[in-house]
């Protein structure tokens, strides 16, 4: 079906119309697993959000969601001393009402409930994807060790301590209330980056996680761990279990894995890692790298899941290895909420999503059917924006000159016909700050139609489904990211009872207003690793359900909002 679909987007735009070739044919795929890690664990968000990106992704014939539900921020300066505690943790399950487990999930509005995950995943599953969800243990796993802190490890709190008698019985808790939850047969306990040192207590846990899950499922699940070095000459981790590469060759080889009976996915991080906004030092690319994906393989072929190492051609297998399972790409959020607004993870994903897509499918010099660059570049931005099910670019019908929408004079608030604008876009306004606000509160309508009482905080000038600006009390225009509810917050202090005009351009990678002549950014201060701190520019949808907001006092008019930046 989905070929069929993009046959008829890419020939939609012709002067004859669609047209299809007359004859037959089959398109089957080179590899059983095909699909993306979402590291939900360290950023939240909406199931719609979720829902969107499975159905973005099942357009390109992806079929595996791996939601990373549970993990924890890392700075070296704090994890091993008194405020440990400080990092940011978290467990994305709400536990039932009674369950044992209520404490591991404070904060209750960054969880999903159990209604709302078996309607994301029945989403999903009806666009042709399975979500895999991930609960990682015993690494990773600050959340549980805020919630029993005797099962750390001191000094490592984010590790659990597999020799405490409760450690154990308490990971299955959390298990059994998730079970029944999930309509996948397979799930990650995750199980990376653990002490090798402590090899033997860690095959033992991942054996009996692995039988635990099959004996509590009736033998439907099996489990799925990251592929971590832990050397032991005593024991070994039973070939049921698939592992998933990541590291070459630190932490696995694969071909040695197979050699031994596993069962492999390829997530090596080397061509199929990214990180939300930025990573340490350039490590990982914004975007899967079209040079490493189309000729990065030894000899400069195209990458494909039986490729681990750009450099080693004996470290890769047999593209027909009955053992490959198939690769999984992977976008980590390791700086937290404050990185990334999700629609800027979509933007690093969409056309990842698409070349990893053809790869997985269609593999590198196997088929004779295999797009070339050229030929995938040529058709790219006409199936991103045929995608159907979904309108995650925010795209909307414009008028003569790309205008979407222009106000005069705005005396009151204006609903419009469009939640959201995606970049790039140009919104110019110009607004005047009242000297003299009268009101502590004001009243905020939502959009389901009803309203709550907040504290006056200067009010908002424009409101959408994915962002708000504020114009704040101290002065300043502020973005806020409606899914985290995080502002930031313009580095120029508007004049009060004098109009100020104003121009904001955005594009996928960036926000910033004209004031004056002059060039002001929307930015973030990323924390890597306790290493060092590193602004990030930040990259806004247009709030365009609302203008003339909520709570401002002052004067808004002459309002544009164009696509193009």
């Amino acid at each position: 079906t989905r070929t069929l679909l993009q046959q008829v987007a890419l020939t939609a735009g012709s002067p004859n119309g669609i047209s299809l070739a007359a004859g037959f044919g089959s398109d089957t795929p080179g590899w059983e697993v095909r699909g993306f890690m979402l590291d939900a664990g360290r950023h939240w968000y909406q199931p719609s959000f979720l829902a969107d990106l499975c159905i973005y992704a099942s357009f390109f014939k992806l079929q595996t969601f791996h939601l990373h539900a549970s993990d924890n921020l890392w700075n070296q300066n704090i994890i091993s001393g008194p405020d440990w505690r400080r990092l940011s943790s978290a467990f994305r399950f709400r536990p039932s009402p009674g369950s044992p487990i209520t404490e591991l999930a404070p904060l209750l509005n960054e969880t999903w409930s159990k209604d709302e995950f078996l309607a994301l995943q029945n989403t999903c599953s009806a666009h042709g994807v399975t979500i895999v969800p991930e609960i990682d243990t015993p690494g990773h796993s600050l959340a549980i060790s805020k919630w029993k802190p005797e099962l750390s490890i001191p000094g490592s709190p984010d590790h659990l301590n597999l020799s405490h008698p409760d450690t154990l019985p308490t990971i299955k808790a959390i298990w059994d209330e998730v079970l029944p939850w999930i309509t996948a047969n397979e799930v990650s306990i995750g199980a990376d980056e653990y002490d090798p040192a402590l090899a033997d207590d860690y095959i033992s846990f991942v054996n009996e996680m692995a039988s635990y899950i099959s004996s509590q499922t009736n033998n439907t699940k099996t489990i799925r761990v990251w592929g971590t070095n832990e050397p032991s000459t005593r024991l070994s981790i039973d070939t049921s279990v698939t592992i998933q590469h990541w590291d070459f060759p630190g932490d696995s080889i694969p071909v040695q894995l197979m050699s031994k009976g596993y069962r492999v996915i390829n997530s090596e991080q080397g061509f199929l890692y990214l990180d939300g906004k930025t990573s340490d030092d350039g490590q990982f690319p914004w975007e899967l790298v079209g040079d490493l994906m189309w000729s990065g393989a030894p000899g400069g072929g195209g990458w494909a899941p039986n490729v681990f190492s750009r450099t080693d051609g004996s470290n890769n297998t047999e593209p027909g290895n009955p053992l490959l399972r198939g690769a999984i790409m992977a976008i980590w959020n390791d700086w937290g909420n404050n990185a990334t607004t999700p629609l800027e993870i979509y933007y690093q994903l969409a056309r990842s999503f698409a070349v990893f897509a053809e790869k997985t499918w269609a593999g590198s010099g196997i088929r004779s059917t295999e797009l070339s660059r050229d030929q995938f570049d040529s058709v790219y931005d006409i199936l991103n924006a045929a995608a159907p099910g979904q309108n995650l670019n925010r795209a909307v019908p414009t008028q003569p000159n790309n205008m979407v929408f222009q106000y005069v004079n705005v005396t009151q608030p204006i609903t419009t016909s469009f939640e959201s604008v995606g970049p790039p876009y140009t919104l110019t306004f110009t607004v005047k700050p009242s000297a003299s606000p009268k009101k502590s509160q004001i009243s905020v309508p939502l959009f389901d139609g009803s309203s709550i009482l907040a504290p006056y905080d200067g009010g908002v000038i424009f409101a959408g489904v994915d962002s708000k600006l504020h114009m704040t009390q101290s002065q300043t225009l502020a973005f806020e990211d409606i899914t985290t509810h995080l502002l930031y917050p313009l580095p120029y202090t508007f004049p009060t009872d004098v109009p100020t005009r104003v121009e904001i351009h955005a594009t996928q990678r960036y926000t910033y207003a004209l004031i004056g002549g002059k060039t002001y950014w929307w930015t973030t201060e990323l924390d890597i690793w306790g290493y060092y701190m590193k602004s990030a520019n930040m990259s806004f949808a247009a709030p365009a359900g609302v203008v003339g907001g909520f709570g401002f006092e002052g004067e808004l008019r002459d309002v544009e909002l164009s696509v193009g930046a």
